[in-house]
């Protein structure tokens, strides 16, 4: 009988050593060494929150004085510190209770996303649902992000990606790709790191119409 293998490398081995309850922290990090987004104070809204591991980092760089809304379709088995609330829901569809949590702790210096959809190995589907994604995410940004704020997005590269880049550029003023060192080699996955927000018209009082199609 064949065994199942397990993917444990330095970055998997590293998260537990340093208590943190996913690998991904470190593509975190690995941004935030490069760009200085996460400052004593500063509000963040982690879309994606599952296992908490941003959530967790991001607390850490804020400080006491931060906070951090954390929202994702599942629970998180994490215990987070006092300055991060954790709410479950869909960012597709999100209901009152998210949308009174962004008012009350919004707006936000900072916007992280790291969703990503259920994939299904077809390449082009899994591509189509990460926009939607990314979309959905670009969509809360340009509507809850102070002026001069930052968006930090989870893409898998495909043929709407560069599109998607520059539809950024509308609002904030520097747009960059990471590729963090411990992202696997063969992930299809980047991020793109806008900074320097600038509130379309009508913000904040009107806010900017989803780039979500409506569901019929």
């Amino acid at each position: 009988m064949p065994v199942m293998k397990t993917y444990r490398d330095h970055y998997f081995n590293k998260a537990k050593q340093d208590n943190y309850p996913a690998r991904s922290v470190y593509k975190l990090e690995e941004i935030e060494k490069q760009s200085r987004l996460l400052t004593p104070g500063a509000a963040v809204l982690d879309l994606g929150a599952c296992p908490g591991s941003w959530s967790l980092y991001a607390a850490k760089r804020v400080g006491p004085s931060g906070r951090v809304l954390a929202v994702d379709l599942n629970p998180a088995a994490t215990a987070f510190p006092g300055n991060v609330t954790y709410l479950i829901g869909d960012m597709l569809e999100p209901g009152p209770d998210i949308a009174e949590a962004f008012e009350r702790f919004g707006p936000f210096d900072v916007v992280l996303s790291d969703m990503a959809p259920k994939t299904i190995g077809h390449k082009f589907t899994d591509q189509a649902r990460s926009l939607e994604l990314c979309e959905a995410a670009l969509s809360v940004a340009v509507t809850r992000l102070k002026p001069g704020g930052a968006f930090v997005v989870k893409i898998f590269q495909g043929p709407d990606s560069p599109a998607f880049q520059k539809g950024l550029r509308q609002y904030f003023s520097a747009v960059r790709v990471a590729k963090p060192k411990s992202s696997r080699a063969e992930s299809k996955e980047i991020f793109f790191v806008a900074t320097g927000f600038t509130a379309p018209v009508g913000q904040p009082d009107d806010p900017a119409p989803s780039p979500l199609p409506p569901n019929d």
